[in-house]
């Protein structure tokens, strides 16, 4: 089976590195335009070249931060201007933000809260009236495990993510009538530049490639994901073929999850 997302235009938000990046380029193969959202120009440009490259009819990068509202909306204008429409919105933009709770400040949650919750709720307030009226519409939230099994010290992350999940729900059930399809795709341990910068921070006297096989000697598969293989369940998603999926979060996580 070849999924295909030829004529269609994806809103990527955090798509300048690791799964936002794969999702576009992925995404540029099959033959869809695509506008990716990230705070920093010059690795946005670098990452729009890549999409591009792997053959997106139009690729757009947009400078924003998606934590603030005026951001949310000014990105989703420019997204329209430059490829005609958004028929897809991935919201990716996320950083993993855990401790014990005690010490998380006000100003910490309500950072993760804008962050990861309310630019999903922006985005998609403003992508539901074209996609209802166009009967067509693809909305895919990106989530973490802990959004099903919150660990201890896992907040605000995983508050938040559970939030997304119960969120992705009920736009599922509203966007149902008229073909506008959300859904959530729930990392695990995922090979990403979040990994990277914490192999650095931690001085670790190994590579990252060894780094990577210490931490996939935890999972049931004995490795970590590559953002390639979270990549295709976006594109399956995003496709006609998912054309009767509708409300669902998958774990894209190896298996790492205890709740199904």
């Amino acid at each position: 089976m070849q999924f295909t997302m030829h004529g269609r235009r994806a809103l990527i938000t955090g798509g300048s590195l690791g799964i936002g990046l794969a999702i576009g380029e992925t995404f540029a193969r099959a033959g869809a335009s695509v506008a990716i959202v990230a705070r920093r120009p010059d690795v946005l440009e670098a990452a729009r070249v890549r999409i591009a490259a792997a053959g997106a009819p139009k690729a757009i990068a947009i400078s924003a931060d998606v934590a603030t509202a005026a951001d949310c909306e000014r990105a989703y204008k420019e997204a329209v201007a430059g490829l005609g429409g958004v028929d897809v919105v991935v919201n990716n933009a996320g950083t993993s933000q855990r401790g014990p709770f005690e010490s998380i400040t006000d100003e910490l949650w309500q950072f993760d809260l804008d962050l990861k919750l309310f630019a999903a709720i922006r985005l998609a307030r403003l992508a539901l009236p074209d996609m209802k009226a166009k009967r067509f519409g693809r909305i895919i939230n990106i989530l973490n495990t802990g959004a099903k099994a919150p660990p201890a010290e896992g907040a605000p992350t995983a508050v938040t993510r559970a939030a997304g999940m119960a969120l992705t729900k009920v736009l599922a059930g509203e966007g149902a009538k008229h073909n506008v399809l959300v859904n959530a795709l729930l990392v695990g341990r995922i090979e990403s530049d979040q990994w990277v910068r914490r192999h650095s921070s931690e001085g670790k006297n190994q590579t990252l490639e060894a780094y990577y096989a210490d931490m996939g000697k935890t999972l049931p598969m004995g490795r970590l994901g590559t953002a390639q293989e979270f990549a295709n369940a976006a594109l399956f998603l995003a496709s006609d073929a998912g054309s009767y999926i509708n409300g669902t979060a998958l774990n894209v996580d190896g298996g790492l999850c205890p709740v199904v």
